[in-house]
């Protein structure tokens, strides 16, 4: 790797090593979600939700579409959600989340 992809790919996996943003990455590969689902699952504020949406979207892996009073996110980088599959079957036990 060149120095200026290892710092991309370091960036990237910093991005998502927050254990709530890693948790919203896994919740986003079933599909969209909006806000509101995020909060129902991972229990925690909507500025703390919100502040993790933001840092995930300015690193480009995710992507938010406003509907009425609801903003749905998505993974919009395949790479990320190829890595967040082989964690789930690297990492986690059953193979499922």
């Amino acid at each position: 790797m060149q120095q200026k992809q290892i710092e991309s790919v370091s960036g990237l996996l910093k991005s998502i090593s927050h254990p709530i943003r890693l948790q919203i990455l896994c919740l986003l590969q079933d599909g969209e979600m909006s806000v509101a689902d995020l909060l129902e699952k991972i229990h925690t504020t909507n500025a703390n939700i919100s502040q993790h949406l933001s840092v995930l979207r300015n690193q480009g892996v995710i992507g938010a579409r406003k509907n009425a009073n609801f903003i749905y996110n998505r993974i919009i980088d395949p790479r990320v959600s190829e890595l967040i599959n082989s964690l789930d079957r690297l990492f986690c036990s059953s193979g499922t989340r």
